[in-house]
């Protein structure tokens, strides 16, 4: 019974289920659909529809109903009266009885119109009438009646721009007709009325001329304004008039052509015939009544205006807020010729791109190189300068009275046309066309038949440049007037939404730098002759240590290798000295003297560095070559002792032998040579860190910015100036130096003499051993380490060590010098050519097989070449050393000051070999050791053009870093064959 009950209540739930699934799926097909709906406009409705703000969408009025002229209601069509409306089409229209015609103005009474009919179904009245509808006290009439003004010398009235007033009419209607009518045949223009009998200016052309786009347009405010603006200014001197007349010049960028009639002829027209007025401020070219638009109109004065005077006060680096700071304030105007308001430039007034308070005023610290630039939105353009504003520019200054003054700031427009050219846009002065007002924007000219809608074409400031020019040889921070270069951009206004327009600011600062460039130039000359001599010395001395006295095309291609290794220093030095000179006298400067260079100055100091680099990187690999071909032996002086039983092969006897000497001790130096040979006097991972460290950490990269501290600081609010690449090089190559030297004269001074000296630990190790090294760095010269011990022997034994070194040390033996008596042991050789040929006579044989055979696979013939090659090398040097033969033999002395200064030997080797004795230890010429000037030039050098070239410390130090390693890893892998392959020693040995 139980279950039978149960079952429809399990049914009756199983399809409730499926019903509200159901009910959840239909309500989820919207979602699926998405949030989208149809776009439509106010102006896509129609007459008959208008749009519904609440719904984003059009809808239809009700009968006898249109759109509004808002679009976003409905009104009742001509004939009808409202009965209600609450908005939208909430409107209940009426018709108006067949003896009432039209419609009240507020569109809700009907009304007997007794002068007819606007297109509204409203009553009109004529010109000089107003139209009046209700009586005083506010009673409708049931006919609207029409009121002529009275116009009589009693009261001069005419209808306000509304018709529902009588006001007083313009003052030049009375002045002229001595009523409120200008007719003929007077002159109406402008709602001015101009005497038949007066001198009217030229017939105005109303049109202006955007050049870049190609487009001259018929503006709607010059055709409503221009006329009557000239001719007021010139018959009234009428203040506003004159102001506004200028303003047209101006947004017609003060261009003059042949024609007299559009703006700026207007306004020249004007200023000649206004020349009895006199001048303002004693200002040759400011006309009384007239704005100051032009330093004469005539190219060729802009030298005059910008270098003839100097601006009477003085800035510094250092002091005051006045010392620190350009003082600017713009006059400002609107279009119609109304004065604004006197206004400083702080707060980004010429600034377009918004940014902080800060940043912006940052723009008129002296000293300080200004950069600003971004991507605006045309319809925030359209928005925020809907209404021009015109600038007339002043800097001001104190005067000796203590009375605040203003000197004039002249403007280069590069868009102003002269005779139909671009004279502005040249680099010479002399054709420049200097001007005085100007704009950021100008939405208004562009407009072409209705100021109420959007203009056509709008002229934008693009680029604005401020420019200080400091006086040459001033010592008290003495400038000429600054110049502001403006550059506009025509936009052909299409979607404003999407459009936009790339506008700079910047202030820039400059001297002239002509005296620097020829003391440059004379230092390079003087160096680089400097140099060829410098080099002809090494090339003589080359040629000296080859042994060949004829000048071929080997000699020369030496020649231009030596010259481009010190031409690279010469650039070095002539960059690194101009950089550290702008770093200490620019940052340094309290009362300016110095300015740095523009950008574009900056090309011929990058192009040293270039050539410095490229000259230097060919040194550096000269030096990479020449060490990785050196001659080297290394003399075993060890001798068997004793004698040991052999077996014979092939005869199966044994024989007594001379007990053979070990090879460790030859691989044990070679070893070592093979480890000092990249050793260097700088660490150069420490270089690199350290030097990362005080840039980016510290903060000396602040040093290289164009602006007028030497703090190595900056705010995060602060603004960050551009870059100088000649003080970026200057801070980065002095980093380098001063790191480098500190290291330096540490590692000499203090970790060598009390820590580890490995050269004089090689040649100490040398004689431990019993081996001397026997090195050729060119055919005739090399350098000889003699290591043979005063002991007689060195394969021995820990007690026989000990004791020989306790004998040396209570000085119980000979000295370790080549000649009796003498402690020297590393020598400079200059060896005869006989010498030379026996020595190749045997290497020959010993270079048959580059390096000893494999121990496993190798025939015995050529392992025994090779040693036999082995032993005759070793058997004749020794006996070079020790005066065997007569018919080689050498003799030792001291080099001359003046050679040991030149680098040079002054005499031939001709029938003996010379032995130069060298305390300096100078066989660490052919190790990277030796030449630590060379690779820490190179380094600095190939540090400064990667940031150069990427602005970045970080990623120059990387690739530093990187190349020292590459070229290191090169340097020791080539030298360690080389060794292997000249001295025998199997490069398996080699760790």
């Amino acid at each position: 019974m139980r279950a039978c009950c149960r079952r429809p209540r399990v049914a009756m739930v199983t399809v409730g289920r499926r019903i509200a699934a159901a009910l959840l799926m239909a309500a989820a097909l919207p979602l699926a659909r998405g949030f989208s709906l149809p776009l439509q406009r106010p102006a896509d409705c129609g007459d008959n529809r208008y749009f519904e703000v609440s719904r984003l969408a059009c809808r239809s009025c009700g009968a006898h109903q249109r759109q509004s002229g808002s679009g976003s209601s409905c009104v009742c069509q001509p004939g009808y009266r409202m009965v209600s409306s609450n908005g939208g089409s909430s409107v209940i229209c009426e018709k108006c009885p067949g003896n009432m015609n039209g419609v009240s103005q507020d569109g809700w009474n009907c009304i007997i119109c007794p002068k007819g009919l606007t297109s509204e179904g409203k009553c009109k009245c004529l010109n000089d009438e107003i139209l009046v509808e209700r009586s005083v006290d506010g009673v409708l009439l049931d006919e609207a009646l029409c009121i002529r003004c009275n116009g009589s010398e009693q009261s001069f009235s005419a209808p306000d721009a509304s018709g529902n007033r009588c006001v007083r009419c313009e003052q030049t209607f009375i002045n002229v007709s001595k009523s409120c009518d200008c007719n003929s045949p007077n002159t109406l223009t402008g709602g001015l009325c101009f005497s038949a009998t007066e001198s009217l200016p030229p017939k105005a052309l109303p049109t202006v001329r955007f050049g870049q786009l190609g487009i001259t347009l018929r503006s709607a405010w010059f055709l409503k304004n221009l006329q009557s603006s000239a001719s007021a200014c010139l018959l009234y001197s009428n203040l506003t008039a004159c102001q506004a007349l200028g303003n047209m010049c101006v947004m017609n960028m003060n261009s003059l052509s042949s024609s007299n009639t559009d703006a700026c002829g207007l306004f020249q027209y004007i200023y000649i015939n206004t020349a009895r007025l006199g001048n303002v401020h004693s200002i040759a070219y400011w006309r009384q009544n007239l704005p100051w638009l032009y330093y004469g109109d005539q190219p060729g004065l802009a030298s005059q205006v910008l270098e003839a005077n100097n601006f009477p006060s003085i800035f510094s680096f250092k002091g005051t807020d006045k010392d620190v700071k350009l003082q600017f304030v713009a006059a400002s105007f609107d279009a119609a010729g109304n004065f604004l308001k006197w206004q400083g430039l702080e707060g980004g007034i010429l600034q377009l791109c918004p940014d902080t308070q800060t940043k912006l005023n940052a723009a008129y610290a002296f000293g300080t190189t200004y950069q600003q630039s971004c991507k605006i939105s045309l319809s925030k353009i359209l928005l925020e300068f809907a209404n021009p504003v015109f600038y007339d520019l002043f800097l001001e200054y104190n005067g000796d009275d203590g009375q605040q003054y203003l000197w004039a700031v002249p403007v280069l427009n590069l868009n102003l046309q002269y005779s139909e050219m671009f004279v502005n846009q040249g680099v010479n002065m002399n054709n420049w066309l200097l001007t005085r007002r100007f704009f950021l924007v100008d939405a208004l000219s562009g407009k072409e038949n209705d100021l109420g809608k959007l203009p056509r074409v709008i002229r934008i400031a693009s680029k604005i440049t401020i420019s200080i020019r400091l006086v040459s040889h001033t010592q008290r921070g003495t400038i000429y007037p600054p110049l502001v270069t403006i550059a506009y951009t025509d936009v052909l206004v299409q979607n404003p939404e999407t459009q936009s327009v790339m506008v700079s600011f910047s202030v820039s600062y400059e001297m002239n730098q002509s005296e620097a460039q020829v003391q440059t130039d004379i230092t390079l000359g003087v160096l680089g002759g400097l140099a060829v001599l410098w080099s002809l010395l090494k090339t003589a001395g080359w040629k000296r240590r080859t042994g060949n006295s004829v000048i071929d095309l080997q000699t020369l291609f030496k020649f231009l290798l030596f010259y481009a290794g010190d031409l690279a220093n010469v650039f070095f030095i002539i960059t690194v000295g101009t950089g550290i000179y702008w770093l200490v006298f620019f940052k340094a400067q309290q009362f300016v003297s110095v300015l740095l260079p523009l950008p574009s100055e900056e090309e011929d100091f990058v192009t040293y560095i270039a050539c410095a680099f490229s000259l230097k990187a060919l040194q550096f690999l000269q030096l990479l070559v020449s060490q990785l071909t050196i001659d080297i032996f290394f003399i075993d002086w060890e001798r068997p002792k004793g004698k040991v039983l052999k077996a014979v092969e092939g005869e199966g006897v044994i024989k007594s032998a001379a007990a053979p000497v070990s090879i460790w001790r030859t691989y044990f130096i070679a070893n070592e040579w093979n480890e000092i040979q990249t050793m260097r006097k700088i660490n150069p991972l420490f270089q690199v860190l350290a030097v990362l460290f005080f840039l980016e950490v510290v903060g000396f990269s602040n040093l290289a910015l164009m602006d007028s501290s030497s703090s190595l600081t900056r705010g995060s609010e602060s603004y960050i100036a551009p870059w100088s690449r000649i003080l970026r090089f200057g801070v980065a190559a002095a980093l380098w130096l001063a790191i480098a030297l500190i290291q330096i004269l540490f590692f000499s001074v203090f970790y060598e003499r009390f820590i580890e000296d490995k050269i004089s630990q090689f040649v100490d190790l040398c004689c431990m051993s019993n081996i001397s090294v026997f090195l050729l760095s060119h055919s005739c010269f090399g350098y000889y380490i003699h290591g043979r011990s005063v002991h007689g022997h060195a394969d021995t034994n820990m007690e026989e060590m000990n004791m020989n070194l306790k004998r040396e040390a209570e000085n119980l033996c000979s000295q370790r010098g080549l000649l009796p008596n003498t402690d020297g042991q590393t020598f400079q050789i200059s060896i005869s050519r006989k010498m030379r040929l026996h020595y190749d006579r045997i290497h020959e044989t010993l270079m048959r097989k580059r390096g000893p055979a494999r121990l496993l696979d190798s025939s015995a013939n050529t392992f025994e070449q090779s040693t036999r090659a082995y032993n005759t090398m070793n058997k004749f040097l020794s006996s070079f050393i020790d005066h065997v033969h007569k018919e080689m033999d050498y003799i030792v002395k001291d080099k001359l000051l003046l050679e040991r200064i030149l680098g040079m030997e002054f005499m031939e080797p001709l029938e003996k070999s010379l032995f130069y004795n060298d305390e300096g230890q100078s066989f660490s010429d052919v190790l990277y050791y030796g030449n630590e000037t060379t690779l820490l030039i190179f380094d600095i050098l190939f540090f400064s053009v990667v940031d150069l070239a990427s602005q970045s410390f970080v990623l120059a130090a990387i690739l530093t870093y990187l190349q020292q390693e590459i070229f290191r890893f090169i340097r020791n892998t080539l030298g360690q064959k080389n060794l292997a392959s000249k001295t025998l020693v199997d490069e398996r040995f080699l760790i």
